[in-house]
């Protein structure tokens, strides 16, 4: 009897693979190790930089603004996906919804990324938190990181929105 893979020939018989062509939601430990790579880079900048006698760039106030624009914009994304999508059950062109799929994932993947780097950047500092200038290192750091947190959660929920339906024939 060849062909498909019977319960019996299939190792991980009763779970269902996902059908072809779906996409899996972002792993959230996935995105944590992300986070602790960035974290690990971040510090390890920091003492590469100042080991060789340079001065280590502070996060700029700009930085703080174009990262909040981000979030914001794809917090916009997935509000109007979502409702487009979820509550009014219009279609979406394929493509179009695979882009703001990958603009989700990609921008949840980037902004642990940078969350790390800059969670590292101000942990770095914190020894010396009581000069004025670790202190301003610190607070841009982490405003910098709280705000890649808000990147991810937006990343997060434009791929969120852009599931489909389990009944997409049922209309409210």
């Amino acid at each position: 009897m060849s062909g498909g893979p019977g319960p019996e020939r299939a190792p991980g018989a009763g779970k269902e693979p996902p059908p072809e062509g779906s996409v899996r939601p972002t792993s959230r430990r996935l995105l944590v190790a992300i986070a602790v790579l960035g974290a690990a880079i971040g510090v390890t900048m920091v003492k590469a930089i100042e080991s060789r006698g340079g001065v280590v760039p502070t996060v700029s106030w700009l930085t703080l603004v174009a990262w909040t624009f981000l979030a914001s914009l794809l917090f916009a994304a997935a509000r109007n996906t979502h409702q487009r999508i979820q509550v009014r059950r219009e279609r979406m062109e394929p493509s179009r919804a695979v882009f703001l799929l990958l603009i989700g994932k990609a921008s949840a993947f980037v902004g642990a990324l940078c969350t790390g780097v800059y969670a590292g950047f101000a942990l770095s500092f914190l020894d010396a938190v009581s000069s004025s200038g670790p202190r301003t290192r610190v607070i841009t750091a982490g405003i910098a990181a709280v705000i890649s947190v808000l990147v991810v959660t937006a990343g997060l929920l434009l791929e969120r929105a852009c599931r489909i339906p389990d009944d997409p024939e049922d209309t409210p």
